[in-house]
């Protein structure tokens, strides 16, 4: 631990281990499911408060396993080229990180409790299956990520999952308009982890995490990215012509700039310069993300 390190407190370590940039992974399948809510006159403001604590605590909780599980197989070491990461640094100890991880979880279970509540065994389903898939995401016998399988699992759960999930616990159903809206919700979070892949790919090779930018390669990856923005861009389209929403639902293309630019840097930046894609990417899906809510509301 250099000196730097030294100074930072537990607190702040606690801070940088939930990685707090990427937390809007959390926020916007909240909003967003919120917000069709509201379009169907259904939108009761607590249910979505209480969903959006759930949502946090699960993130957070994914985060700190996640980095628990990296260290612990030598995927975060001394080579690492992205952010720190607090056991590889000394900050906090596996035990720590441990029993804070369990208790981060429990949380977000009992207070997930008043939601099955208010919306039947559905919503106990959907959250225990989310903590399970969390744990499964870097441990257990078949870990997703270092078999490919990250990209699906945030598709699913930080996408559909979550902007369904969301739904559901105000109008007790699930519809297709729900589920063309999570879409591009997965796929901008998606992007996130396809940029922290595509980095990391030959560190990630060396420590035997397979990722699907570790087994497809630089292109594939370069194209997965362009493929998930075009999905983003194309639902607001879609849900214009075929679910008659008002003009508003375009708002998300005012990020257009930015989503182009961010397909320039990842063909010419290489290592540590990715960081700032990584930053813009997870900059572009919360504000994508707010600008699609806002349309839906409007």
């Amino acid at each position: 631990m250099n000196e730097k390190e030294k100074s930072i407190s537990k607190l702040q370590s606690w801070i940088i281990a939930s990685r707090p940039k990427t937390l809007f992974a959390a926020v916007v399948p909240v909003f967003v499911g919120s917000a069709l809510a509201n379009y169907y006159n259904v939108l009761q403001i607590r249910y979505s408060l209480i969903a959006l604590a759930c949502s946090l605590l699960i993130q957070i909780g994914t985060n700190f396993h996640n980095d628990l599980y990296d260290f612990l197989k030598g995927a975060d070491n001394e080579k690492r080229k992205g952010p720190q990461r607090v056991l590889a640094s000394g900050l906090i100890t596996v035990n720590e990180m441990k029993i804070d991880t369990f208790f981060i979880f429990l949380l977000a279970f009992l207070l997930g409790l008043y939601l099955v509540y208010v919306a039947g065994i559905t919503i106990l389903v959907i959250g225990i299956i989310s903590i399970l898939a969390a744990l499964a995401y870097t441990s257990g016998p078949y870990p997703l990520a270092y078999n490919g399988l990250g990209d699906v699992f945030v598709f699913m759960f930080f996408g559909i999952i979550g902007t369904m999930g969301t739904f559901y616990i105000h109008a007790n159903e699930f519809t297709w308009l729900a589920f063309f809206a999570s879409l591009p919700v997965g796929a901008l979070v998606t992007n996130i982890l396809v940029v922290n892949n595509y980095r990391d790919i030959e560190e990630d090779k060396a420590a035997g995490k397979n990722t699907l930018a570790v087994k497809l390669g630089k292109t594939f990856t370069r194209y997965q990215y362009i493929f998930l923005l075009a999905i983003s861009f194309l639902t607001p389209a879609f849900l214009f012509f075929f679910f008659k929403f008002d003009a508003w639902i375009f708002l998300p293309y005012i990020t257009l700039p930015m989503a182009y630019n961010l397909i320039k840097m990842l063909k010419t930046l290489e290592g540590m310069e990715l960081n700032k894609a990584l930053e813009l990417t997870a900059r572009l899906s919360a504000i994508f993300g707010i600008l699609f809510s806002a349309g839906i509301l409007l």
